[in-house]
């Protein structure tokens, strides 16, 4: 090599390093965002992430783009999210189902931590599930109704989840022990998928978070029996909660929040914490949040650890009561 060429190489290494530099010491966010969300597009926690995605990504003044990674219950989205580079452009949807239901029911096979691997950024929201059948399947219009068939068939009505070990399957087995009855389990790898084989009549019955249920409900093509919340939910006022029917165990609703792969620097937690919760009080965000029966519950990163330890709790303790295990 010359000396020409020599000084152009030289140069050329160091306008790269330069360029090295001035990246890494970009203000953040200074590229696009991925948020997974570890179900399959049409559920809950997808419509949730995809508004936190719209609004916040407004207030960062950076595009986040939702990645759909369904399967196990949500394990298998969560898993890729602990395992991503901790630099803020990989952030995931947690749900009660992810960090609370599956490390109660798959225990030591879980491939992530749900505390050790993640940091709480923000919850989001709070929303009822809903149990509820399809008319053209099921007679009856009542849980009283629904449960004195069950006892008289066994297995005889299928419900289907988003996923063995997901949120719902926890919430329905605490059911059937409960209630003391035996419906078929149908698994699927996410809520939307779940949801269309409920309308198609393919299950007899489904439980799901009220966002992406009410549509259905209020369509008529859904009964709803059953809410799980605290009380009933002012989008179904007619619909009583387990509390009411006599099941105070069932307890409440479940959540959607925002988690980061643990290492995560704690300015880039605090810069997405301010800007989600910027966004959380939108005007359009909130009107659109009550369109869907669910409830703004913005933290911070502590408050939502707290809530994530505290479902972590409850499930192993409904885990253990119903017998659920993943083998």
């Amino acid at each position: 090599m010359n000396t020409r060429h020599f000084l152009k190489a030289v140069a050329g290494a160091a306008a790269l390093a330069a360029a090295g530099i001035a990246s890494a010491q970009s203000p953040y966010p200074s590229q696009t965002i991925k948020l997974v969300v570890p179900f399959a597009p049409g559920g809950s926690t997808d419509i949730a992430a995809r508004l936190i995605a719209e609004y916040g990504g407004r207030e960062l003044g950076q595009a986040i783009v939702v990645e759909n990674k369904g399967g196990a219950g949500g394990s298998l989205g969560m898993e890729f999210v602990a395992k991503s580079r901790p630099d803020g452009y990989t952030l995931g949807m947690a749900t009660v189902s992810t960090h609370g239901a599956n490390p109660a029911v798959y225990g030591s096979k879980l491939k992530y931590d749900p505390v050790k691997d993640f940091l709480p950024i923000t919850n989001v929201a709070t929303t009822p599930s809903v149990f509820a059948v399809n008319p053209n399947k099921v007679s009856a219009k009542t849980m009283k109704d629904f449960v004195a068939q069950a006892k008289a068939a066994p297995e005889r009505f299928s419900f289907g989840t988003p996923g063995t070990g997901s949120l719902g399957h926890a919430n329905i087995e605490h059911f059937m022990a409960l209630a003391q009855i035996k419906l078929l389990h149908v698994p699927y790898k996410g809520g939307g998928q779940a949801m269309n084989d409920a309308l198609a009549g393919q299950v007899d019955a489904i439980t799901d978070n009220l966002p992406s249920a009410l549509p259905h409900i209020k369509g008529g093509k859904l009964r709803a029996l059953a809410v799980l919340s605290e009380k009933r939910s002012p989008a179904l006022p007619d619909v009583p909660t387990y509390g009411e029917l006599g099941f105070p165990q069932m307890g409440g609703g479940g959540w959607f929040g925002v988690v980061a792969p643990a290492g995560t620097p704690p300015e880039v937690v605090a810069r997405l914490n301010a800007a989600f919760h910027k966004a959380m009080k939108n005007p359009e965000f909130i009107k659109k949040i009550d369109e869907l029966g669910a409830t703004l519950i913005p933290t911070t990163p502590a408050e939502f650890g707290k809530q994530i330890q505290q479902a972590m709790d409850r499930y192993q303790r409904v885990s253990q009561m119903a017998n659920i295990k993943v083998d």
